[in-house]
């Protein structure tokens, strides 16, 4: 099994002065003495989330398992393990080990796949109620983390294909801690458009369009469709593959200002999911342009999970995005500042503007496409 496109493109010292050892003599518990059912990662393609897991795989309290609903999970076997490792364009931080390595024990000699995972839980869904694939789904990743937590380790999972089913998954897992890493959009698309740009890999311009086309008889899916103008490809989903075949056919040619429709779209309804509450917000953005922020992000993990991982060294994203304005080609960043606002005028009609919390998150995901609009507007075709 060859690294995948997909798989292949997205410090042990404490900050506080705590070494790697004393760090792993600490119990896999709560403040409160209960045990710690799980740290969800709920991340977008190209958001920074593998370098936030890398951070919690530091940790000798964890067991961290890297996007428990990829489909690669679905073909894995024992023998391809060593073979995922990071590729010299996936921007990722270098790995002890290789990616799927905590899903070894959950491998069977002979066989592949492993022990619990369909491939349909590799498309995120948006519905309001969970679908019927998701009991299935929700007893393959507790199975995870009971293993985990068998061996006296927390289970962390990070995933880029939960942030739809964010509110069942909260429901499902209500002692599981609830991360939401969030990147501005501008940022994250250029992440992926210049992988196909300059490599040819067009699974990260792809992605945005399989996902709407197979929820687009979702209303609120419909909604942030039209809201953003985007055009899906022209046929009609008789199957997963078959469709998301024809979605990287046709992000390969797509002009690229609906490729960005699309890419908003999906990255506001996924933003717009965490209204309902997530437990805590990483802020990438944010996080390479301040280490003091860093520092609260480390004490609020040791306050709500005792997993506390050096958050210190995060990539300034922003400047890096500004550097890199003169590599985005094929797409008029002038353009794009009325899909930004589009995305806002969705935004607003899933808030409950009495709702405190709703209004504070809001802000800052308005922070970030107003972000967008600075980062994009500079894009010449």
């Amino acid at each position: 099994m060859t690294p995948s496109r997909e798989s292949t493109s997205d410090g042990k010292a404490d900050p506080g002065g705590t070494s790697r050892d004393q760090v792993g003599q600490q119990s896999a518990v709560t403040r409160e003495g209960q045990r710690l059912h799980g740290i969800f990662l709920h991340t977008g393609w190209r958001s920074g989330g593998t370098w936030v897991w890398s951070r919690f795989r530091a940790l000798e309290t964890v067991t961290a398992f890297y996007e428990p609903l990829s489909t690669l999970l679905g073909d894995l076997s024992l023998a391809d393990i060593p073979v995922v490792r990071p590729t010299s364009n996936s921007g990722h931080p270098p790995l002890d080990a290789p990616y799927y390595e905590e899903y070894r024990s959950f491998l069977q000699e002979r066989t592949r796949g492993v022990v619990g995972y369909r491939k349909r839980f590799g498309i995120d869904r948006f519905g309001d109620a969970p679908d019927d694939e998701f009991p299935a789904m929700q007893a393959y990743l507790q199975n995870l983390c009971d293993r985990s937590i068998e061996q006296g380790k927390v289970p962390v999972l990070k995933f880029c294909r939960s942030q739809g089913r964010l509110p069942w998954l909260k429901r499902a897992f209500p002692e599981a801690i609830h991360v939401f890493v969030l990147r501005n959009p501008a940022a994250q698309f250029a992440s992926g458009w210049l992988l196909k740009q300059e490599w040819g890999n067009a699974f990260f311009v792809a992605a945005p369009f399989r996902v709407l086309g197979l929820n687009h008889t979702q209303p609120v899916v419909k909604q942030a469709i039209e809201a953003c103008g985007v055009r899906l490809p022209s046929v009609t989903p008789t199957s997963v593959d078959e469709y998301a075949a024809a979605c990287e056919q046709y992000a390969h040619t797509v002009e690229g200002t609906n490729a960005y429709r699309a890419f908003v779209a999906l990255w506001i309804l996924c933003a717009s999911r965490m209204l309902d509450g997530v437990d805590l917000l990483i802020d990438m953005d944010r996080l390479g342009q301040c280490s003091a922020y860093a520092s609260e992000l480390h004490a609020q993990f040791r306050t709500q999970t005792n997993a506390t991982p050096d958050m210190e060294g995060a990539r300034d994203l922003v400047e890096e995005a500004k550097l890199g304005i003169g590599r985005m080609t094929g797409i008029d960043g002038r353009l794009l500042r009325a899909i930004n606002f589009s995305a806002q005028k969705f935004l607003l009609s899933q808030v409950d503007s009495s709702c405190d919390s709703q209004t504070r998150l809001a802000d800052v995901i308005r922070a970030k496409l107003t972000l967008a609009d600075e980062i994009s507007g500079q894009w010449r075709y």
